[in-house]
This record gives structure tokens, sequence and C-alpha cells, in this order.
């Protein structure tokens, strides 16, 4: 780690009593962050995951009382993951996994550089009995855990390869379930715990498998040259519905996909007696816009909702569910209007899918529920908060995560009565700084094209009448929308409290919602040449550029950048072709060479446009100064984009770094998230401040 501004930082200017912070980034990222909420399959039980301060534990909240309180006693930050919590079906256990995936190479993520490594595993914790019984129970090496309804076993992947064991503990080792090609996973049991489908993934096609564990066989359902995935069970154990995507061999990099073949839905007998196990296409998308799939951004993406299936569709250009007889028909749009849907849960009766939107408020998203039949969408809670990640418990109670401007985002029910309860009020540090932030600002502007464009302005508290250093940041993804408050994901929570921090320093901070991102529709977000197919987003990094340019409180001479990952990519972007406007910034893992990230020559016109999309295509222009952050083991953006960009900039540009070894994309160590900002409002206060006295410890 090599960042030696920080001791200059610190020294120089002492005397500044005037620009003190009002909190601490300790403090601004004090809040434990929530997973989606699980709820039990009886008894109204829910699970969720908080990290605080990187100590990862499930906690739990049990009607009438819902006083949440955790059921681990895990204290380090020590980068293990705790994710892919499966209820068993009385309730009294959880099955979960702890640790990350391994990267190419087969390799555990081991942020802490422990000597013994690390490992990814399944475990099992009761919630109830003495303290031995509640003691996690180690179940073995793997991930996707799924727990059968009957059979007191649990099913999960290992290297690609579905494994069991019992829960028990009855049985002292897990045992290899199937040995099959490919890579193996996304596992569902039936409802009777007969059988088990899973997703054989086989590189340019899928199948969906289905195990009959009486038999101890497999068979393979419609088995095409196409991608099948997203396999779920009809009430009756009797059929797989699943989606088809078809195989496409030409490569074809960030080209806007509004239209392509017509993905379907098929569903197959799942006993294996009829020959060749034919499928039937219930239903198939139309030609033209809205042809080619498009996600949820949930776990699940097609549901059995009683004699329906209900599923995503881009048909009018926005991410909708629509629903389809299961022996097929037309499709019924369900949640008509310019608005995007995710986070999708369905009712325990399969008569209602409850959801989360941008409807009638584009920068926030809240509930609604809606027949699986049809008819007109209620929102369930609304306001200036902001709603996601929807369950809905055996009882008829919807749980979920909420935050606003101010609150972070923390659990809560909604009872049958219409209250809205916190599940965990007492897991919010008492110093946790809600009554110093700021509430950032609605504004929309123009690209240098023209284009309108959505973001959140941050002004400090004192900004009318003075000048301030300003800050854009741009998220990653790109397939990401930042929002009016405290976000839904882990990694952008963390962004907004950097904005809120450096806003509470007496900075104007800009967060930019650029093109190809969600949230305002399909032809915004497969915009044209976006990417390696043109850098069109660099109209995006200019507009908000001249935007805080021409602001009254901005100082046009003090506005730097910053972002993660694309985010980081569109920093460098702004860093090698205008640095007259840009006077400093901090890239985090951004890809610096489209050609190297996705592994293309420069022979050809591809290659030359994807290289001219990058940064190094301009980093003979490149004169403002950098911080780069990267952790070596990113399986998201290659370490060699910023080993590469260093020996560019070497000697030339006024460069810092720092480097978390054995660290991934998405860190995971607070402790390396908190150094990142550290350093990163470190380096604005040096070369943003002119003067203004704003540099000092930031504790």
């Amino acid at each position: 780690m090599r960042f030696p501004f920080l001791a200059a930082a610190a020294l120089a200017c002492a005397a500044c009593a005037c620009a003190q912070t009002s909190f601490t980034l300790d403090q601004v990222m004090s809040a434990p962050f929530p997973s989606a909420p699980v709820v039990s399959p009886s008894g109204g039980k829910i699970a969720w995951v908080y990290n605080a301060r990187g100590v990862r534990n499930i906690w739990v909240a049990e009607p009438p009382a819902y006083a949440g309180h955790s059921i681990t006693a895990y204290a380090e930050d020590d980068g293990q993951e705790i994710s892919e919590l499966q209820w068993t079906p009385d309730g009294r256990e959880i099955v979960y996994v702890r640790g990350e995936s391994a990267n190419g190479a087969g390799e555990y993520p081991n942020p802490t550089s422990d000597p013994k490594g690390a490992e990814q595993q399944v475990w099992v914790v009761a919630l109830d009995g003495s303290a031995s019984q509640r003691a996690p129970r180690l179940i073995g090496e793997g991930s996707q855990p799924t727990v059968s309804p009957k059979s007191g076993r649990v099913a999960f992947v290992r290297k690609g390869q579905v494994w069991s064991a019992a829960l028990d503990g009855s049985q002292e080792k897990a045992e290899q379930l199937i040995h099959a090609r490919g890579q193996n996973g996304d596992l569902h049991w039936s409802p009777d715990g007969a059988r088990l489908a899973y997703v054989s993934s086989r590189g340019n096609h899928s199948f969906v498998g289905v195990y009959d564990a009486a038999a101890k066989t497999v068979h393979y359902l419609d088995a095409s040259v196409d991608h099948d995935d997203f396999p779920v069970w009809s009430p009756d154990s009797r059929h797989v519905a699943f989606v088809r995507t078809p195989s496409v061999n030409e490569h074809r990099y960030f080209v806007a996909m509004r239209s392509g073949p017509p993905w379907s839905i098929r569903v197959a007998d799942a006993s294996g007696e009829s020959a060749g196990n034919p499928g039937k296409e219930i239903w198939k998308a139309a030609a033209g816009d809205g042809s080619v799939f498009r996600d949820l951004g949930s776990e699940q993406q097609l549901f059995w909702a009683g004699g329906r299936l209900v599923f995503p569709w881009e048909r009018d250009g926005w991410t909708h569910l629509y629903s389809v007889p299961a022996t097929g028909g037309d499709a019924t749009l369900l949640t008509p209007g310019a608005f995007e849907v995710e986070h999708v849960a369905m009712t325990t009766d399969g008569r209602e899918m409850v959801y989360s939107s941008n409807q009638d408020d584009i920068d926030r998203r809240h509930i609604w529920r809606v027949a699986a039949a049809g008819g007109a969408p209620a929102e369930v809670v609304g306001g200036t908060e902001l709603q996601w990640s929807p369950a809905v418990t055996n009882d008829g109670a919807i749980v979920f995560i909420h935050s606003d401007t101010a609150r972070q985002a923390r659990p809560a029910v909604r009872l049958a009565s219409g209250d809205v309860r916190d599940l965990a009020p007492s897991a919010i540090p008492a110093d946790f700084p809600q009554d110093a932030l700021v509430a950032p600002q609605q504004v929309i502007f123009t690209a240098a094209d023209g284009l309108t464009l959505h973001g959140q302005l941050f002004l400090p508290k004192s900004a009318a009448g003075q000048r301030h250093p300003a800050v854009v940041f741009f998220h990653g993804g790109s397939r990401r929308q930042m929002l009016l408050g405290w976000h839904y994901m882990y990694y952008y929570n963390n962004s907004y409290a950097l904005n809120q921090y450096l806003a509470s320093r007496g900075y104007v901070v800009l967060s930019v919602n650029y093109r190809s991102g969600i949230g305002y529709g399909m032809q915004f977000r497969e915009a044209p040449n976006y990417g390696a197919g043109g850098g069109s987003e660099f109209n995006d990094v200019m507009g908000a550029g001249l935007f805080l340019k021409n602001h009254s409180a901005v100082d046009p001479a003090r506005i730097g950048l910053w972002g993660g990952s694309y985010g980081g990519y569109l920093t460098a972007m702004g860093l090698a072709r205008a640095s007259d406007l840009f006077a400093a910034g901090v890239d985090m893992h951004g890809v610096h060479d489209w050609t190297e990230e996705l592994g293309i020559g420069r022979d050809d016109a591809e290659g030359r446009l994807a290289f001219n999309s990058s940064p190094m295509a301009s980093v003979k222009d490149w004169r403002s100064p950098v911080l780069l952050i990267h952790g070596d083991d990113d399986r998201n953006v290659n370490f060699r984009q910023t080993v590469e960009l260093v020996e560019a900039l070497r000697g030339r540009v006024h460069m810092e770094q720092l480097i978390f070894p054995d660290e991934i994309h998405d860190f995971l160590m607070h402790a390396h998230w908190l150094a990142s900002y550290k350093a990163a409002a470190s380096f604005f206060d040096q070369h943003l401040k002119n003067g203004t006295g704003l540099i000092g410890s930031h504790d």
C-alpha cells in the first residue's frame, strides 16, 4: 500500500478548525447492512444476514414480537461472507453458506492473507436448544444449498457437481449425488421431495436436468442446442417450467441488445416417462423489442402461480411482469406503465406477486402487489423512503428492507393491520450520524450530446453563497441506478456513505445515472455505442462536469471525479480526455483497456473501436493526478488493468496507489472499504483544496 499524501494531509492544516467534520467515516459506515430477508415455510419467522463493520451474522425475528436477535456469534472482520440462507421445513434450523466462491484458478478468496487459507462451506445452525445444540455445524465444502422438504437432507454444489448430506449429522460425510459433465447448479427440490431439478451449463448450451431420488437416475428435459435456465416446479411436482434463450454463435460486445432471436418459456414432464422428454413451448416473446431476455434482478425469474406462470418481459421497453396459463396462451401484462420491476416474490397461495418498482417515483423504489391473473397493481409501502427485497410469510405479513436519505437500510415487516415495524432497531449504533446527513436532491441535466440524465446532488449544509470544491460520482455495473437514499446494494450503500462524508467536508457531490444504466427503460439501458462499442457515456461525464462547472455553489477550477469498476472506467475517461475540466480523480478497480478486458485483439474494426473507447487510447493527454485502488484477486476487473495504467502514467502524472493483496472486486473486508475511502477523501483534500483548509484527519 503506497499513499504518502496521507501523511502530508494529516499534518498540513491542523489549524483549520472550520474544516472539522461533524462525523467521521467510521461513524457513517457503522450501521449494519442487511441481506434480503428469507421467510420460514411455516411459523412466520424471518431471517437475514447483518454485516456490521465486516462482522457477519444471521439474525432472526419471530411473530408476534418480531424482536430481531443474532443466532450466530462470528466476531471478526475476516472477509467471510454469509449468504444463501435456507430454512428447514420445520423452521427450527437455517442452512447457510460461509465464504465466497473460487476464481478461475480454483482459489477461494483469502483477503486476510491467512496462511491457513480459506474455503467456501455449507453450515447449519439451530434456533433453539442448549449452547452446544445451537453451535453451527459444518456440512462440507460447497455452496447453493437447497433443503429437501421431506427427506431431512440438503443438496448443494461443490466444484460444479451436485452433492448431498444429512442435516442431522447422522451421515458422517457428504456424498456426491450426481456425476455430470459441465458446471451444475441452480438446484430445486420438487414440492414432494422426490426429485431435484438443476441446470447443467456446458458452455454454448445448457440443459435442465431432473434427478430422481428413489431411482437414482438423471434425465434431461427437452434437450436442445440452446440455453435452458431458471427451472421452477409445478405445485403438484409433475412438471418443470424453464426459460429457453437461443444460442448465438457470434461474439457481440457492447452492442445495444434491444432485439434478437426470441426467448421462450417451456414446460416438460418431470417424471422421465415420456419418450425423449419432449417439452411444450407455452409462450414465446414476439420479435422486435423485448425479444432478448431481461432478468428481474432477483434470484428467481419464473414463478408458478397456481395455474399460471409469471415472468419478466420488456415488450414495451420497460421490465414488467406478465403471466400466461401454464398450458399456454396469450400473455397478460400485470404491471403497465413507464417504470421497471425488480425484486419479485410470490405469496404462499400463489395468487399474488409482491415486488419493488420505481412506478410514479423514478429515482426511488417502493413495494407493490398485483394479482397473478391480472388486475390493478396496489402500492403496499410508498412515501419518500426506499423499499426493496420483499418476501411474504405464510401468515400474510410482508417483509422488506427500507431506507431513506438519512436512515440506513434496515429490515421491517408490514403487518396485516398496515403497521410497519423495524425488526432490529437496536442494531443501529448510537453514534450513527443520521441527523447530520444531507438530503440529496433529484437533478435532471443534459449530456454533452443532449441526452437527458438523472442524478442526485449532495449540497453541503454551508453551500449558500460560497464556492465549493466538487466531485462527480459514477456507479459501476453499468446496469445500476443510484437512488435518493441509502442504496439496496452493499457496494453502493458504501458509496452513498462516502458521498455523504464528502458533503459534510464541504464538497458538492453529483452522483450520475449515466446511459447504459437501469431504471429508465430499455432505450436508455441499451444505449447506442456504449462501453467498448464507442464509449458514448463520455458524453455523460462531460455533461456532469459542465453541470457542476456552471453551478453557483461550485468552484469550476476544483472539480474531481471518482467511481469504481465501470465507474472507474468513466473516471479514467474523464481524466484522460478532459484534464482541463477535472482536476483530480479516484479510480477504484476500473477498466482502462477494453481489448485487454474482453480478450480481443486490435487488428480488426471491433478491436480498434474497443481500444479507442478506452482511457488507454487517450493516456497521452492525461495530466490530472489520480489515486488508483485495486485488490489483486479481483474476479470482475482484471488486476492487469491497473498494472498497465500505472506503467503508462508512471513519470508523467502524479499518481498514488492503494493495493490490497488477496482482496476481490467487491471488497470483502470492511477495513479495506474504510482504508479506501479515507485515502480517497485525503487525496481530494490534497488536490482540490486550493487553500480552502479542507485538509485534516479522516478518522
